[in-house]
């Protein structure tokens, strides 16, 4: 009787070599040279440094600059290694305490440059995701927070709608998903048109 040791030392050895060698090299060029900027993280620079990743979302807490959804990973917000929600439900009082906590900070940011504003705040900006890691916010909750920016930077509403519209991505093949911003390279053109206009940001 012939041993089976042979033959299953051979799949052995031919499964590691194209599942294990041949296979992930393969992935990986292809990935490199079609998608190299989403194979390695979609990272964004700013001169030559890198700020963070259109696929991450950060927490800004500076009234001029707009705000990232909320995010309740631990030991830290938007930590892509513990990515989670709170699970949390609509009754549950350390949810409600969380988004009246929220609502409180958007309110003292307006007023601490001095805008009053009374419109319903959208969810998204006062709820966490289930990820935590949301990089996006709606054109609802951006343009929320337009009169407090406007006014931190001393610019005009117009232009900070203007610049909402110009970032905004639109829907998945014009019907799937919402209309929404990335909120970093939303905040990164902030800066580039401050620079370019020479107006001085306050905050």
């Amino acid at each position: 009787m012939t041993s089976p040791l042979r033959p299953a030392l051979t799949i052995f050895a031919a499964l590691t070599l194209v599942c294990g060698v041949i296979y992930p090299l393969a992935v990986t060029g292809i990935g490199q040279a079609a998608f190299a900027d989403q194979a390695n993280g979609s990272l964004v620079s700013v001169n030559g440094k890198t700020v963070g990743s259109t696929l991450i979302g950060q927490a800004f807490t500076s009234p001029q600059y707009f705000w990232s959804r909320p995010s309740a990973t631990a030991p830290m917000p938007n930590n892509a290694a513990g990515s989670g929600g709170a699970n949390q439900g609509p009754t549950n009082p350390a949810l409600i305490d969380a988004v009246k906590g929220r609502i409180d900070a958007l309110h003292a940011a307006d007023a601490a440059v001095g805008v009053s504003n009374t419109a319903a705040i959208p969810v998204d900006l006062v709820t966490a995701s289930a990820s935590g890691l949301d990089p996006e916010i709606s054109l609802a909750a951006a343009r929320y927070q337009a009169g407090r920016i406007a006014a931190a930077r001393r610019i005009s509403s117009e232009q900070v709608l203007a610049l909402i519209d110009r970032e905004q991505q639109k829907q998945w093949f014009g019907f799937f998903g919402e209309a929404r911003v990335n909120v970093l390279t939303l905040n990164l053109a902030l800066d580039q048109a401050a620079a370019t206009s020479h107006v001085p940001a306050r905050g």
